[in-house]
């Protein structure tokens, strides 16, 4: 009977608020698991660093994490952590770094160069950046100048504000090279805003955000969870407008594939 009613009481899931959309498509993720065994609800939490701290205080089961709310989460666990689930349009993901006109062949030649980052908690536009120019033998303040946009820190770079403002400081000249995520890329090209930026570099691919969940949550209740996860197709109108304003068509099985590269950037910057 115990088991029975552990069951039946709603997961509670964390997410950060990163825009006002956000309450939409939670609202609907809730809705689409209505009837299921066990149901779902949401908290939602102002930044990630809350978030994470409600996961291990047990106030939540699981976290729709960043790629450093997942890092952070997973040393602290001991390697513990457990990616549940993520997008499919988190698999494979890069940094790619921007120049007005003709580009340059590798990260070398950024050396004396001014170059945007994004939020300094930005996975994208900040801390792999940073990393993969440290991998080149570029460091900041020394190599060549870092010009920051931490306009929305706690966020991760969620909001995709400090993007928009290193691409608008790369089309103003105030800087020479800019650090964006893939996705900011390819919504720029769509909308035809990239206006002479070429992409002259690429990152190495990497993972971007998971469902995670720790040790004490039950096997049960997380296959249930994400047995209804992958039951959601793209073709239900209603899975569409979530996954549309999510970007997504699909949910994937989680990994830990493809964050050693944060992690040993986290672990150098005490990010």
């Amino acid at each position: 009977m115990k088991e029975k009613s552990a069951r039946a009481r709603p997961l509670l899931v964390g997410a950060v608020a990163y825009h006002p959309k956000a309450v939409t498509i939670w609202e609907t993720i809730r809705d689409l698991f209505r009837g299921s065994d066990p149901g779902l609800d949401f908290v939602l939490f102002s930044n990630y660093e809350s978030q994470v701290e409600a996961l291990f205080a047990g106030t939540i089961e699981i976290a729709w994490n960043t790629p450093l709310a997942w890092v952070r989460c997973d040393r602290r666990s001991g390697g513990k952590a457990r990616p549940l689930a993520m997008r499919d349009t988190d698999l494979g993901y890069t940094t790619k770094l921007l120049m007005r006109g003709k580009g340059v062949q590798d990260l070398a030649a950024f050396r004396g160069r001014r170059i945007g980052l994004g939020s300094r908690d930005s996975s994208q536009a900040a801390i792999l950046p940073e990393h993969f120019l440290r991998r080149a033998g570029l460091k900041a303040g020394k190599d060549y100048q870092a010009v920051r946009f931490d306009s929305d820190v706690g966020k991760h770079g969620d909001t995709g504000s400090s993007e928009v403002q290193v691409v608008d400081a790369l089309l103003g000249g105030e800087i020479d090279a800019g650090a964006v995520g893939c996705s900011t890329w390819a919504d720029l090209v769509a909308n035809g805003r990239a206006r002479g930026l070429q992409e002259v570099w690429t990152s190495p691919p990497y993972s971007h955000c998971n469902f995670t969940a720790l040790p004490a949550l039950g096997e049960e209740r997380a296959g249930a969870f994400v047995d209804r996860l992958f039951s959601m197709r793209y073709e239900d109108p209603e899975v569409q407008r979530m996954m549309d304003l999510e970007g997504l068509k699909k949910w994937v099985p989680g990994t830990r594939e493809g964050y050693q590269d944060l992690a040993e950037a986290v672990a150098e910057s005490e990010v």
